[in-house]
């Protein structure tokens, strides 16, 4: 046999299409060439090749190698392709047999010993693979990541020796078992028993995590807006499988290491320092890699100190916010990475943080506190569906707070709220949008006048209106209600303070 294929898989984004590589030997003058859009580390593969299948006492071919990785219009990177382009070469000068090569799919970066180093982006490799019907050989590193996919035929290796002689039939790969462990509790991010007082912000974050909603604190430094923020992972809804494959494959792509299987289903928190850049928070670079709110996803997003953020890098979060993803576009390639987040943020009222302090703290001028309050965007604003004053607990008030509730009994009304609302329409509230969110968010005429009314006081835009809407629906899903009614108004209304501060 002169010819021999090898399927491996490439990464794109979260997505990881099929790579077929040809192996070609010809007489000629001994060379070795590599075709199908290659970027450096896979020119650089073949020495790695060469120096690993003479290490594991095969002959390299004296021939002219031709390789091909088709399709050639996908660009080609990393060393995950080694181990293909190896099987490839000694299949094609009859060292190893070929009747399994057409099962299995192979991954893996070779060292210069033979042995097998891990690759990234192995558990959307996997998952593609089982939904295609093939085997997969990857390296044996890999093998705790791959295991999160339940329906795949995995095959873990050390080396390339390993691999060779399973295709010899003379010895047996481990086979990488499912993971069969649940989710675990979220603990991570603290409890809701920490927090002493503050029930409108309590009350604000059970709504958020009920109905999907963006949330923004606004208060003095020191009232605990950080510390509320981390627990709102800890009362949303556990995640369900799809959606932690989903989230695990985002961060299998961006190297994210650690141990996944404590990791597993858990709702990931990230929060950006106020420094970072717009690529590091959306995504980007010359080979795009996914950015903190892709990183969020499935999770939450923790924006503090909102105002210090540079306008431009927030507004590019306007985008993903509507549509749930990401697209990062180069002269070469479009590259996709699903970003449904939620929003969470804190800002101080003003420059010193202590505008509306009863103590009279406050030296900041009315013009220093609109410029400050004005430093956020309007549009992006208009896309957080709750604003929250979050005021100072004195310390003698704090050692007479009672226990709180803790998180474990807020989550289940939040399952509740959400299952009422996946039942009725099948997403979130906070997700709801067009005639959907009309019908389902439909008010008595009476209502409608009064909110109306209320609309035109504060002098909200109509995508305030619409986010106002879906709050009342979500509180009137926490109370079990069928319809909106005036109450559910009111509060939802009552979480507008930032809108309240400008109307003055």
């Amino acid at each position: 046999m002169s010819l021999a294929r090898i399927y491996t898989r490439a990464q794109l984004g979260i997505e990881a299409p099929l790579v077929q590589v040809e192996v070609h030997l010809s007489g000629g003058l001994p060379s070795l060439s590599l075709v199908g859009m290659p970027e450096t580390a896979v020119k650089e593969s073949k020495d790695r090749v060469r120096s690993a299948i003479l290490n594991s006492h095969f002959e390299f071919p004296a021939k002219r190698i031709t390789i091909n990785l088709s399709p050639a219009d996908l660009p080609k990177e990393g060393g995950r392709y080694d181990l293909a382009i190896a099987l490839g070469i000694l299949a094609a000068s009859e060292q190893i047999p070929a009747q399994r090569l057409e099962e299995f799919e192979f991954v893996g970066e070779l060292a210069l010993s033979g042995a097998l180093q891990p690759v990234s982006g192995i558990l959307p490799t996997t998952l593609r693979a089982s939904r295609q019907g093939h085997g997969l050989v990857i390296p044996q590193a890999n093998a705790e990541e791959a295991s999160l996919c339940r329906d795949a035929r995995c095959l873990a290796a050390s080396s390339l020796s390993e691999v060779t002689a399973w295709l010899h039939g003379q010895d047996a790969l481990a086979l990488v078992e499912p993971f069969a462990g649940q989710a675990r509790e979220q603990v991570r991010q603290g409890d809701l028993t920490d927090v002493k007082g503050q029930p409108g912000a309590r009350r604000a974050l059970e709504i958020a995590a009920a109905g999907k909603h963006n949330l923004l604190f606004i208060g003095p430094p020191g009232t605990g807006k950080t510390m509320l923020a981390s627990r709102l992972p800890g009362i949303l809804p556990p995640m369900s499988e799809d959606e932690a494959l989903e989230s695990a494959s985002v961060s299998s792509v961006s190297h994210q290491s650690g141990d996944w299987r404590q990791r597993w289903g858990q709702r990931p928190f990230r929060a950006p320092h106020h420094t970072a850049s717009g690529v590091a928070l959306v995504g980007g670079g010359g080979n795009p890699k996914p950015g903190e709110i892709s990183l969020a996803h499935g999770g939450v997003l923790f924006l503090d100190e909102l105002p210090e953020y540079s306008r431009k890098v927030l507004d590019v979060l306007r985008e993903p916010l509507e549509s749930g993803e990401i697209v990062i576009s180069r002269a070469n390639r479009s590259v996709t990475y699903p970003s449904r987040f939620q929003l969470i943020a804190a800002m101080n009222p003003c420059p010193c943080g202590y505008f509306g302090d009863s103590s009279g703290r406050c030296q900041c001028s009315p013009d220093q506190v609109r410029r400050y309050q004005g430093q956020t965007s309007g549009p992006l604003l208009d896309r957080i569906d709750l604003h929250v004053d979050v005021p100072p607990v004195s310390p003698g008030l704090l050692q007479q707070a009672p226990p709180s509730e803790a998180s474990i009994q807020v989550q289940n009304r939040v399952v509740a709220a959400r299952e009422r609302q996946l039942t009725r329409q099948g997403c979130a509230n906070g997700e709801l949008a067009g005639s959907l969110r009309d019908r389902v968010c439909r008010l008595s005429n009476e209502d409608q006048v009064w909110f109306l009314d209320m609309i035109e006081r504060l002098n909200l835009s109509a995508r305030s209106f619409h986010r106002l809407l879906t709050v009342a629906r979500t509180i009137a899903d926490l109370a079990a209600q069928d319809d909106i009614g005036r109450m559910h108004l009111m509060e939802a209304v009552g979480f507008r303070a930032l809108d309240r501060y400008r109307s003055h």
